[in-house]
């Protein structure tokens, strides 16, 4: 039974994954045809087709392998400086401009010199290439919205899990208590676990992170504590020690490895699953966006250790980066969890969600061949334009992105060899979530 729950997560991630694909593509088709962009191709995934039909001007189809997608659109890049294709050079970077070149022209046809890519305004075609993109966010923030609202979050409650005997420094590395400790407040003053906590020095609160910073200003102070218990209101009378406790961050955050001197009450909370509110889903939805940003920019530096993970001892770090394969592996261990069903959907939905904002942040990337690439040349484009009409030059005409496709190969090498180290991480040392 694990075993078929395990593969049925496999299964649904493979589902996730090519609707996110198709969700993405579909940005990209939608405003190419607005804007009148001939669009030979829709297709999700790479390599032979295994279904395709032909609707109207464009094949809409299904590729056997499901790690990607395209829609091809007529004239992506202008022609040679005489108007027409350039012939074929012996420069092997030639090549590949004049291969970019005259794929983009490929089944143009009588009457289609108007429907070319290029030809659109900058601004158009930044839209056309942010609404793939675009798309993924906005799924990213529907799914997110979806669990944080619909499901819940597992974080800590103001509910009392259990109460320290007496008072020990977090630097401590112990958790038995000594004749000398002193006891802790909320011992002293009464607390059990299964109570909770409602208002802390008069302040009502429902909120872990409230409660803790209150209890963490109240050094040295007594203070009245209500808790609910066994259905009624009980007021304690608790004086609040100091101790050294983990530092918290702008964000509310702990920062690991350092300690500050706060008020401690003594007691741990429980945790369970909470259902958010708008505001509160959307703070928490920017604090993932910035994780995300961070986790991108640190890419490069977490290399070393996957490549130990993939080919040494290593171990694999749980924010190590992840790929499709490693992704849908942790979806089928998500199916094997022994939680609530419901708790199954929403970590699934989380894990969709995260993947989405993924594929959002990196194609947004200024690098060809990503959707970024092209939006940084229409972006240029239209600056150079610009800077012409104010210094009254001759209009430089269209930025020729085709230029570039050395650099995109280079760009896309690396990817590729990225990949494969994930891949290869993923098979031999899997990130785990259980």
């Amino acid at each position: 039974m694990t075993t078929l729950m395990f593969i049925l997560g496999i299964v649904l991630f493979a589902v996730g994954l090519l609707a996110s694909i198709a969700w993405h593509e579909l940005g990209h088709l939608s405003t190419a045809k607005l804007f009148g962009i001939r669009v030979p191709q829709y297709m999700v995934g790479f390599g032979p087709t295994i279904w395709s039909r032909n609707k109207g001007e464009t094949e809409y189809g299904i590729k056997a392998v499901p790690f990607g997608g395209y829609i091809r659109m007529i004239g992506m890049f202008p022609p040679g400086p005489d108007g027409r294709l350039e012939a074929r050079s012996t420069s092997p970077w030639r090549g590949m401009i004049e291969d970019a070149r005259a794929q983009s022209f490929e089944e143009l046809h009588p009457g289609d010199e108007t429907r070319l890519f290029y030809t659109r305004k900058p601004w158009k075609r930044v839209i056309v290439m942010f609404a793939g993109p675009f798309m993924n966010l906005i799924l990213a923030a529907v799914l997110f919205l979806t669990v944080l609202m619909g499901f819940g979050i597992q974080q800590q409650t103001t509910t009392v899990s259990s109460v320290s005997p007496c008072v020990i420094a977090q630097t401590e590395n112990r958790d038995t208590c000594k004749a000398s400790d002193p006891e802790s407040p909320a011992a002293a003053a009464g607390m059990k676990a299964g109570d909770k906590i409602v208002s802390f020095g008069g302040v009502r609160t429902q909120e872990w992170d409230t409660l803790s910073d209150l209890i963490r200003d109240s050094a040295g102070k007594q203070v009245p504590i209500v808790v609910e218990r066994d259905g009624k209101e009980v007021t304690l009378q608790a004086q609040i020690a100091t101790n050294r406790v983990v530092k918290k961050d702008a964000a509310g955050s702990y920062v690991q490895g350092q300690y500050v001197k706060a008020g401690f009450l003594g007691f741990s909370a429980a945790t369970g699953v909470v259902k958010q509110d708008l505001g509160e889903s959307v703070t928490w939805m920017g604090d993932r966006v910035g994780d995300a940003v961070d986790s991108l920019i640190a890419l490069p530096s977490k290399v070393p250790a996957l490549w130990d993970a993939a080919f040494g001892d290593g171990e694999r770090q749980p924010d190590s980066p992840m790929g499709i394969v490693g992704a849908a592996r942790v979806s089928g261990e998500i199916a094997t969890l022994d939680i609530p069903p419901s708790q199954q959907l929403a970590t699934f939905v989380f894990l969709l969600a995260g993947f989405n904002l993924s594929l959002f942040l990196f194609n947004m990337l200024p690098l060809l061949p990503l959707d970024g690439g092209h939006i940084a040349g229409a972006l240029w484009e239209s600056l150079r334009r610009f800077t012409a009409r104010v210094l009254r030059r001759p209009d430089p005409g269209p930025f020729d992105v085709a230029k570039l496709m050395p650099v995109a190969y280079v760009v896309a090498g690396i990817f590729i060899c990225f990949t494969l180290l994930v891949l290869v991480a993923d098979v031999v040392n899997p990130v785990r979530i259980s």
